[in-house]
């Protein structure tokens, strides 16, 4: 396979505007050309080995994030958006690059206008009397706006990550950070029960009254009191970060509100710098280090896959939750791997076993229609109610990371990742995925005429030329 060629004009200009040179100035620190760099800058040119090195050596820059952040992404969502039927077709791969790169305003604007118009749309199927009310209006829901903050931002927040770091640093040690928690509730006049209720965590603010369910597993107790502790003693910064997100409902900036308290509580928890030490150590065994820091194997899983600090940056996870239904309820992805935004989850994904396997892990190597190949784990997880009769929720969890970093992986150690034929084919969405004769596919790919003979019937009702 060909190594895909560097355009990164948007961060380049990003760096050159952070460190206020002229491009002049710039282009002569780097040793280029102005034009070259003018060129490189409207991504007119790709980004040469030459100036990758430059700006390591000359600006201390991690040159990873050239390659990553908001391109590949804005490039998987588009694709997806363009895949609905209200279009004729899906513009050239390279067109969505440069939009990407040099317009990525404009294709946040696309996606919110799609989005808007999604929504509309599934009003009017379903005959939804909101449209009748004046505060049906086309703007996105809040969880989605949030969703999205969270995935822009590489799902990693860089100031509540390096807080919750330092809470637990004075802790002096990471399993004792529940009870420096606790401790320092009591400090500010809360006092925490715990009490035989279904609820999980209840806070009264007037009796300054922290409750958690002891029906609750440790792990979970645990992380709902860091919770507590970030909305009452991190608010500041809360608000600071929810200021600068900008979100369009005060609905939506509640619920981002209650996802950095999440935020703060898994990295308090499993602290930024030892987690990532442990879990190098380990070879990422949830495992083991459920144990060592006395979390969940979900809530482990999902900090492997905020690890993006840069200059200390972990392997790139992607982290995908699924209901029984195939409904992707938490989505993250450092890697090239985007998850569809509307629908479910590939069939063919291992995440779907795993309901059939319970307490088991599942390991899969896939690879995708553009050729990158992946080590998948996937097990479920239950919730039970607390009590008999009470509701048991259950989903389905996936980690994984492209097979490049297998060797780092406790669970790649006897997989066959150099046999092509292990690697099992699997997509993002049947609309616009570009496997022809998959007997799993639900609808026909947008880009792609269909044949139909009526006189014979294949795996599919249809032949895809």
């Amino acid at each position: 396979m060909a190594t895909q060629k560097l355009y990164a004009g948007a961060k380049l200009r990003e760096q050159r505007l952070r460190l206020g040179l002229t491009q002049k100035d710039f282009a002569a620190k780097l040793g280029i050309s102005l034009p070259y760099l003018n060129q490189m800058e409207k991504n007119a040119r790709p980004v040469s080995t030459t100036v990758v090195l430059a700006l390591a050596q000359q600006f201390g820059m991690d040159v990873t994030e050239l390659s990553t952040g908001d391109a590949d992404r804005l490039v998987s969502d588009m694709r997806e958006a363009l895949a609905d039927p209200v279009f004729d077709d899906i513009p050239p791969e390279a067109d969505l690059r440069l939009t990407a790169s040099n317009a990525p305003a404009f294709a946040h604007a696309f996606l919110a206008l799609h989005r808007a118009y999604r929504q509309t749309h599934e009003r009017l199927a379903s005959l939804d009397e909101a449209l009748g009310r004046e505060d049906a209006r086309t703007k996105p829901s809040p969880w989605e706006e949030v969703r999205d903050f969270f995935h822009y931002c590489d799902n990693y927040i860089d100031a509540v990550d390096r807080a919750a770091e330092q809470f637990a640093r004075q802790a002096g040690d990471s399993r004792r950070v529940p009870q420096a928690a606790e401790a320092a509730l009591k400090s500010i006049g809360i006092r925490v029960e715990h009490r035989d209720v279904a609820a999980v965590r209840q806070f009264d603010p007037e009796e300054r009254c922290l409750t958690l369910s002891s029906r609750a597993a440790p792990e979970t107790q645990a992380f709902q009191l860091l919770l507590q502790l970030a909305l009452v003693r991190q608010d500041k910064l809360l608000e600071a970060t929810l200021d600068l997100a900008r979100f369009q409902t005060n609905e939506a900036r509640a619920i981002a509100k209650v996802g950095l308290a999440n935020y703060f509580a898994g990295a308090a928890l499993m602290p930024y710098t030892d987690f990532l030490k442990e879990a190098q150590r380990v070879r990422h065994d949830l495992e083991l280090l459920s144990h060592r820091f006395g979390a969940s194997i979900e809530q482990v899983c999902h900090r492997l896959s905020t690890l993006q600090r840069p200059g200390a940056k972990g392997i790139p996870f992607f982290f995908v939750r699924v209901d029984q239904a195939g409904t992707i309820t938490k989505r993250h992805s450092a890697t090239r791997l985007q998850f569809a935004r509307f629908g479910g989850a590939c069939p063919l994904w291992n995440v779907h076993r795993a309901f059939e396997t319970p307490g088991r892990f599942l390991r899969q190597l896939a690879e995708t229609p553009d050729g990158v190949r992946y080590v998948s784990l996937a097990r479920d997880v239950s919730k039970p109610g607390g009590s008999f009769g009470a509701p048991v929720r259950r989903f389905a969890i996936a980690l994984g990371c492209e097979v490049t970093h297998a060797p780092q992986l406790v669970y790649a150690d006897d997989l066959d990742v150099g046999n092509a034929r292990a690697y099992e084919p699997i997509g993002i969405s049947c609309r616009i995925c570009e496997r022809t004769r998959c007997h799993q596919r639900s609808v026909p790919p947008l880009e792609r005429r269909l044949s139909i003979d009526p006189n014979a019937r294949g795996v599919l009702p249809y032949d895809v030329e």
